[in-house]
């Protein structure tokens, strides 16, 4: 049975993020490069990811707790959470978190680039060795860079 999808919208420093799931799980999230009205969601879920993503913009929160849809693969899920543990005010080279979850950097870089959940899923704590940072949401490096920005300012750490 396919359930209809919830969605909101957010306004926030970084421009507009959308928030779509059902009643129960997010589904992805979206920083928008063009403007969204914004909206409100109706299903439990989806309500907690807006009042956590708030929080999170206002950082009076670090870590997210909410029910995500699930990767495709049990590897794909032990990715995904090694992603997670990059602590809030903290990075990691792709490398180094290559490394730590018996991966590939190129691999870790795929897995960046796909994340459905940009902020809740901090792929923006992963920086390149030498340098040159993409991302893939919203304005790109911009972007990264008011992520980083944002948690140094809000956790009193200083990044790589």
């Amino acid at each position: 049975m396919t359930y209809a999808r919830d969605m909101a919208v957010l306004t926030t420093p970084i421009g507009p993020v959308r928030i779509q799931g059902d009643a129960a799980t997010i589904h992805a999230i979206h920083i928008l490069t063009e403007h969204e009205a914004p909206r409100r969601g109706d299903g439990p879920a989806v309500i907690a990811a807006a009042e956590q993503l708030e929080a999170w913009f206002e950082g009076a929160l670090q870590r997210f707790d909410l029910a995500l849809a699930p990767p495709a693969t049990p590897r794909g899920l032990a990715l995904r959470q090694g992603l997670i543990d990059v602590g809030y005010g903290e990075t990691v080279t792709y490398g180094a978190l290559a490394q730590r979850l018996g991966s590939a950097s190129r691999a870790i870089g795929q897995l960046c680039a796909r994340n459905p959940f940009p902020i809740i899923v901090p792929c923006h704590r992963v920086l390149s060795s030498g340098g040159r940072e993409n991302y893939s949401a919203g304005e790109g490096p911009k972007t990264k860079s008011w992520l980083l920005d944002h948690e140094r300012r809000h956790s009193g750490k200083t990044l790589l």
